[in-house]
């Protein structure tokens, strides 16, 4: 057994196989389609990823409900009563109140258990870059390293965890106020796509434009070209909206441009992002000089 937990939410986005092998305890957000409320666990017990983005696809609406306290608790006192330590890393505060709760429940577990280490991280972090994040604090926690160390190497990295995306459909950031009708519209008659990224604040930035779909995904590329920090020895992960070929693409375009050696994890944006972010989303996350 590790010498602590590491906790975290499920917008971190990481298959199930891997958050069990990184021995990580994933605390499901919830959200509502089509009047019924689900969770969203990482196996997909609940509502299979692309069952969820088809849904979309045809015009159901799905809201995201706010995080319960109680809920960061349950997740994190079996450990406590196991007697283990516990970093809780949470959905950047920039985008969701899911930190304010984990924060919530580290303080008032932290009066019940004195005796333990309970800390909580604002990752300002989304889908696998969140989740990247996590994997790489776990490989520092498999060195040895005591919890107050991973979470100042956390509190440090964060800020050069980089994250940069695009989307096929402009509708949806139009209904989260992303961006303009106008900007949607004109952008969807056009095929201009945007290249967006989330700044050292955990928001969501509308950098760029690019013209059609393939230069939108090779303009993430150009981007970690511009900032990896040596990209040969990178850990890379890509995360979609239910569009896998054109992950693989940018995952080829990644090989092959920059000599990453290592194999690159692609998985589903989850429900609680996706339902903003919409079907064709498609995101790369790497370390970088800045975010």
């Amino acid at each position: 057994m590790n010498t602590f937990a590491i906790v975290t939410d499920s917008s971190c986005d990481l298959p199930e196989s891997l958050a069990r092998e990184i021995d990580l305890t994933v605390l499901p957000l919830a959200f509502v389609m089509n009047g019924r409320e689900y969770y969203n666990y990482l196996d997909e017990r609940e509502i299979l990823l692309h069952d969820f983005y088809e849904a979309l696809r045809v015009g159901q609406p799905c809201t995201t409900s706010a995080v319960n306290v109680d809920a960061f608790v349950s997740a994190m006192e079996p450990l406590l009563k196991q007697g283990r330590d516990v970093l809780c890393i949470a959905f950047s505060s920039g985008l969701s109140n899911t930190y304010n709760a984990a924060a919530l429940a580290v303080e008032e577990l932290a009066q019940k258990y004195p005796e333990r280490k309970i800390y909580a991280v604002d990752s300002l972090c989304a889908s696998l870059g969140q989740g990247l994040l996590i994997y790489l604090a776990a490989q520092e926690r498999s060195k040895g390293k005591p919890i107050e160390e991973v979470r100042d190497w956390v509190e440090k990295e964060k800020y050069h965890l980089c994250h940069w995306f695009t989307v096929e459909d402009l509708q949806f950031l139009k209904r989260g106020g992303r961006v303009s009708a106008a900007t949607a519209l004109v952008g969807t008659m056009l095929s201009i796509k945007p290249v967006m990224h989330m700044d050292n604040a955990g928001h969501l930035i509308n950098i760029s434009k690019a013209r059609g779909r393939k230069a939108s995904l090779r303009a993430l590329v150009d981007r970690m070209e511009q900032l990896a920090i040596q990209p040969e020895e990178q850990t890379v992960f890509i995360s979609h909206g239910d569009s896998l070929e054109d992950a693989q693409f940018v995952a080829n375009e990644v090989q092959s441009r920059l000599g990453v050696q290592k194999p690159i994890t692609i998985n589903y944006v989850g429900p609680v992002i996706g339902a903003h972010s919409g079907p064709g989303t498609i995101a790369l996350f790497f370390l970088g000089k800045e975010r």
